[in-house]
């Protein structure tokens, strides 16, 4: 993966020299726009094998809230200027500086928080041999995950998902809050189907693949991968 060591340095190095001014224009805003906290949001994920690193982003949620990681469209810890920045992913723009020092790659699996990471088991921990992506093919299939939870959620509190019907042991629903269903639906559903997908791109490595996943983020378009559309 020489090639793709390369790539990612060249590209971060030029793409932080021509976005510096967006970057700039960015973190002033989000100071403006939501005051009281800092321009950029800093948190511990785990990386390439295994060993923590500090992710950055723009700060897109309200400085006091949960901290939990799953979050639902609508969300009221996501500000309406952060929705429009993780929308259009201008959130992930201090991401380049990740890249440029080697914590992450273009391409990969999104880093996880500490924990999830440590329920990894047998040849899913395949996933940690990469470095962590600013996109990747779970990133792009699940380019909406805040609409599919908050879609699941709707469902189950109108009682129309027949999806839990394939669970053993499903909690009771009724019993649980708005936030406490998404963390299942992520956990049982999208989170097991992100690994999958994020082994399959560690087994079959493709150059070329990293470089259409990089023109279907930036562009929002669909491709084909491991036998199906994302």
């Amino acid at each position: 993966m020489i090639l793709k060591w390369l790539f990612d340095r060249i590209v971060a190095f030029f793409g932080l020299l021509f976005l510096w001014p967006v970057i700039l224009v960015t973190a002033i805003l989000v100071k403006i726009k939501m005051p009281g906290g800092p321009a950029f949001f800093v948190q511990k994920r785990v990386g390439k094998d295994g060993k923590l690193f500090n992710c950055h982003k723009f700060r897109s949620m309200t400085v006091k809230h949960s901290g939990s990681s799953v979050s639902v469209a609508g969300d009221s810890r996501i500000t309406p200027f952060g929705a429009k920045l993780r929308h259009y992913k201008i959130d992930e723009l201090p991401g380049l500086w990740d890249v440029l020092i080697g914590n992450m790659s273009f391409v990969g699996p999104r880093p996880d928080v500490p924990g999830y990471a440590d329920k990894l088991e047998g040849a899913d921990r395949d996933v940690l041999k990469l470095r962590p992506g600013i996109t990747g093919p779970a990133t792009l299939k699940y380019r909406v995950e805040d609409e599919m939870i908050a879609g699941f959620v709707a469902d189950i509190k109108a009682g129309r998902n027949s999806l839990v019907a394939k669970f053993e042991n499903v909690p009771d629903f009724s019993v649980m809050s708005d936030q406490e269903i998404a963390v299942w639906y992520n956990d049982n559903v999208i989170y097991p189907d992100k690994v999958r997908l994020n082994c399959y791109y560690y087994r079959n490595y493709s150059f070329i693949k990293d470089i259409q996943m990089i023109f279907a983020t930036v562009l929002g378009k669909k491709i084909e991968y491991a036998g199906e559309i994302i």
